[in-house]
């Protein structure tokens, strides 16, 4: 066996850094403050908005999970991993960049087309640098190096949203940030450029982050040509989906893993969104539960990594699960002066400032089950996975894991979508995403731990 060649210490860094450029588009656009405001400010109508703004997701969802494999096998294929993900941030700065234009009234199809153009090319970018990690770090050091990127993407996250929070978003009523300042700016928080400006900031921060990887992380020379590539993923991708025939075990537990995810997903795209239209959050309340969300997920991964290895990683995903499921059940039975759909009176006076009311800070304490949650039903289904197979086979499996995660990721936010039409309830959409915990649930426990045929 050759060698594997000695990498910089900084080649690495630099990789690592993309998690850190990558996450504040999901936290302060996607889940914690700009989708808020498309969903409930910028579209007068909070039942409209939040159709809109999942029927955006559903559709970069859909592209993302058709051509995600085949983007698998041009990277394995072509080589040169750092042109892709140079081709897709320029499309999505200039997409962030035009978020800026989404003053209220603004066309919700053509605000939401940059959306979709910004995650399918955030998510294509991640397939691309994910692929590089294997050529960086030996197998014994994986793990270490993946997780320790996945953390500083969240604090890379938590700090462009303090930022948001602290010098940006001002209430609507008194024009004054947390601090009691003005925002930056001169911005207008009630003409939304607060929400608007995470846009720009996202795509600048997305550009300087992203350097240190292009400056010093190794890349492959360019390989097959790019039709040549697809066409061999794509044989390669159904000969491995053919080999799911004759393992029952692990076919079931990706197809429960795609499942639940599928609910996961639906979660942090429409929760922002269903309690801004719920309570009339401005990006300040939006932020500040954000900031909760992620604080408490990474607690949660530190006291799962325990758990996982104690109980296993059924055992943690499934407990997960249940308090997902709990979760939802909270959020959407939460009234202004009830909770539990009216089983549990709430006092509904306001007592003024962040969650002013006994409703909010209920549905906050349920964000709480939602952040413990979260992040170890994600990281312990990979652990799963990797108790059930062999390295030799581990490549391949992963690719379809990868695939699971993303194959059906529009259901749970089309579902969303046509339970909205049809009702003219966001609960009732909301409530749909319990149907994918319960279903994924329900083939998790019948799954063998690990997921092995003998």
């Amino acid at each position: 066996m050759v060698p594997r060649p000695t990498v910089a210490r900084r080649a690495i860094f630099g990789w690592m850094m993309f998690d850190w450029a990558a996450q504040p588009f999901f936290t302060v656009v996607i889940t914690f403050v700009f989708g808020p405001y498309f969903a409930a400010r910028m579209i007068a109508d909070p039942v409209a908005g939040q159709a809109a703004w999942s029927n955006a997701n559903t559709i970069s969802s859909f592209v993302i999970a058709i051509l995600s494999p085949v983007l698998g096998s041009i990277a394995d294929a072509t080589g040169n991993r750092k042109r892709w993900i140079g081709f897709f941030a320029i499309i999505k700065i200039l997409a962030l960049l035009g978020l800026w234009q989404a003053a209220p009234g603004s066309s919700a199809a053509y605000i939401g087309g940059l959306i979709i153009l910004a995650s399918i090319a955030a998510e294509f970018s991640i397939v691309f640098n994910d692929s590089m990690m294997t050529r960086l770090v030996d197998k014994r050091n994986v793990g270490t190096i993946s997780n320790i990127a996945w953390g500083l993407g969240y604090v890379g996250g938590l700090i462009a949203l303090f930022f948001v929070l602290l010098y940006l978003a001002a209430d609507v009523t008194s024009g004054k940030t947390l601090l009691g300042n003005a925002p930056l700016f001169g911005l207008d928080p009630a003409l939304g450029e607060d929400a608007r400006a995470t846009g720009p900031l996202s795509a600048i921060w997305y550009l300087v982050f992203i350097l240190p990887m292009f400056f010093f992380t190794p890349d492959t020379p360019t390989g097959m040509p790019i039709g040549k590539a697809v066409r061999s993923g794509l044989r390669e991708l159904g000969h491995t989906i053919g080999q799911l025939r004759h393992r029952k075990a692990i076919r079931r537990f990706l197809i429960a893993r795609m499942i639940y995810q599928d609910g996961v997903n639906g979660l942090l795209i429409l929760g922002g969104a269903f309690a801004a239209g719920m309570f009339g959050w401005q990006t300040t309340e939006i932020g500040i539960y954000g900031i909760i969300l992620i604080v408490v997920a990474i607690f949660g991964c530190l006291v799962a990594s325990f758990l996982d290895s104690l109980l296993g990683s059924k055992r943690v995903v499934i407990i997960c699960l249940i308090m997902l499921t709990a979760a939802t059940i909270g959020d959407i039975s939460t009234a202004p002066g009830s909770t539990l759909f009216g089983l549990v009176p709430l006092a509904t006076e306001d007592s003024g400032g962040l969650f002013g009311t006994m409703a909010e800070k209920v549905y906050v304490l349920y964000g709480l089950l939602i952040g413990l949650a979260f992040g170890p039903v994600q990281a312990s289904s990979r652990s799963y996975l990797a108790r059930s197979v062999t390295d030799a086979e581990a490549g391949r499996f992963f690719g379809i894991y990868a695939l699971s995660g993303r194959a059906t990721a529009f259901v749970a936010t089309g579902l969303n979508s046509i339970l909205i039409w049809w009702t003219a309830s966001a609960r009732i959409g909301m409530g749909s995403l319990i149907l994918f915990f319960i279903l994924g649930l329900m083939l998790l426990l019948v799954t063998p731990y690990p997921a092995t045929d003998e």
